[in-house]
């Protein structure tokens, strides 16, 4: 099997990606939007390239010749300097981004990571809805998050194969690497699931090197 791209490779999710595939013997292109930022990812069998998720031409040009890419982007990590900055339409333009440049530069897998804020609570509604079980400040992010979802959905059977995988509850950055996951459906599951990055990191390549699930958004359960 030939080598991925892996969109977001600084962040906790593109560098757990990074580490299975190259344990699998995969070699890695990490795009990141400034490589000086992240020394520490060059390895063997990982090249670090910079790249803009939101530019089709861009994205188009680091994946060519790569079998499969992830989009594991944040425009940040969490609510800290504030949503001021945030772009509503960032994971829109990155799923037209992806699904263009992909489709152009013959790659025909994408699998992305998926927030949890936007799985189906218990009442059919989306967890973010739910003023208790998520934060009012985080809300932006996920409404943002979920419109590059929509688009996904809207793009129909087009040249890439994509699914978006949901953590079903809590990542844990340091949590152990089993091997054992679970997929699960729309909903988010009932009771405390608590998933390793690493074994997130093991159901995104099961679903480079074996796709079970096209075009659609399951969670990943422990």
């Amino acid at each position: 099997m030939g080598g991925i791209v892996v969109f977001g490779a600084g962040g906790r999710a593109g560098r757990a990606v990074t580490a299975e595939a190259r344990g699998r013997g995969l070699e890695v292109t990490a795009v990141v939007r400034d490589p000086a930022r992240y020394p520490d990812l060059a390895a063997e069998g990982v090249t670090v390239v910079r790249g803009d998720v939101t530019d089709a031409g861009a994205t188009g040009a680091v994946a060519r010749g790569r079998v499969a890419a992830v989009h594991a982007v944040s425009p940040f990590s969490g609510p800290e300097p504030g949503f001021d900055a945030l772009d509503p339409d960032f994971f829109v333009k990155a799923a037209d981004a992806l699904l263009d440049g992909l489709a152009e530069a013959g790659v025909g897998r994408l699998v992305a990571v998926g927030l949890f804020a936007d799985l189906l609570g218990t009442d059919g509604q989306p967890v973010m809805d739910d003023p208790v079980a998520f934060p009012a400040a985080i809300r932006p992010f996920a409404l943002a998050h979920t419109a590059g979802l929509a688009r996904l959905r809207a793009a129909g059977d087009g040249g890439v194969d994509w699914v978006v995988l949901t953590p079903g509850g809590g990542l844990e950055q340091d949590a152990p690497r089993t091997g054992r996951y679970r997929l699960g459906g729309e909903r988010a599951p009932g009771g405390a699931q608590v998933l390793s990055y690493a074994d997130l990191a093991v159901a995104v390549l099961d679903e480079i090197e074996t796709p079970t699930r096209h075009r659609t958004r399951v969670s990943v359960l422990s």
